[in-house]
C-alpha cells in the first residue's frame, strides 16, 4: 500500500499532499517511483490477513478453552466450537446412508458392505479429529489438526 505522511493512499481516488497540492485519482498508478519519492510517497507491503476464525487480531489468538463467565455463562472456546463442528459434519455425512441403518434394524435386510466400510471411516475420522483437537496446546496445533481433515468422499 502507499503511505504519505503515514496515511494511506487509495489508487484511483485524488489526495492532498503537506504542502496542500491536490494530485488527480490516477497520479499513483501513472507516476514514476522517483515522482512519489519526491513528494514523501512510501511503499509498504499490505499486512497479512487474519484468519478471524482463530485470531482477534495479529498475534492475538482466541482462547482454546470454554471460560466461565462472571454472570454465570460459558464462552465456547476454540476446541469445543470445533469439536462441534466435526460432530455435524459426520452427522451429515452418516446422514445420507442412515437409512440402510434402519432398514437393517427394522427388516433385517444387510447393509452393503461399502456403506458399512464408508461410515467406519467417518466415525474413525470424527473420533480422530475430536481427540486431536482437545489435545491440541496451542492455536497454531489446532489449525494443524484442522487442515489435515480427510473425511474421504
Amino acid at each position: 500500500m502507499f503511505l504519505l505522511n503515514g496515511n494511506r493512499l487509495a489508487e484511483g481516488t485524488s489526495f492532498y499532499d503537506a504542502n496542500g497540492t491536490q494530485y488527480p485519482p490516477q497520479w499513483l498508478n501513472t507516476s514514476t517511483e522517483e515522482e512519489k519519492a519526491a513528494i514523501g510517497i512510501t511503499w509498504v507491503a499490505d499486512p497479512a490477513p487474519v484468519d478471524n476464525r482463530f485470531y482477534w487480531d495479529t498475534d492475538l489468538p482466541k482462547a482454546l478453552e470454554d471460560k466461565l463467565e462472571e454472570d454465570g455463562s460459558t464462552t465456547k472456546g476454540l476446541k469445543s466450537q470445533f469439536v462441534a463442528q466435526v460432530k455435524d459434519t459426520a452427522g451429515k455425512l452418516l446422514n445420507a446412508t442412515d437409512w440402510y441403518v434402519i432398514r437393517k434394524a427394522e427388516r433385517n435386510v444387510e447393509i452393503p458392505s461399502e456403506i458399512t466400510l464408508k461410515r467406519t471411516q467417518i466415525v474413525t475420522e470424527a473420533n480422530r479429529l475430536e481427540t486431536d483437537i482437545n489435545a491440541s496446546t496451542t492455536v497454531e496445533a489446532l489449525i494443524e489438526v484442522l487442515n489435515a481433515q480427510n473425511w474421504g468422499e
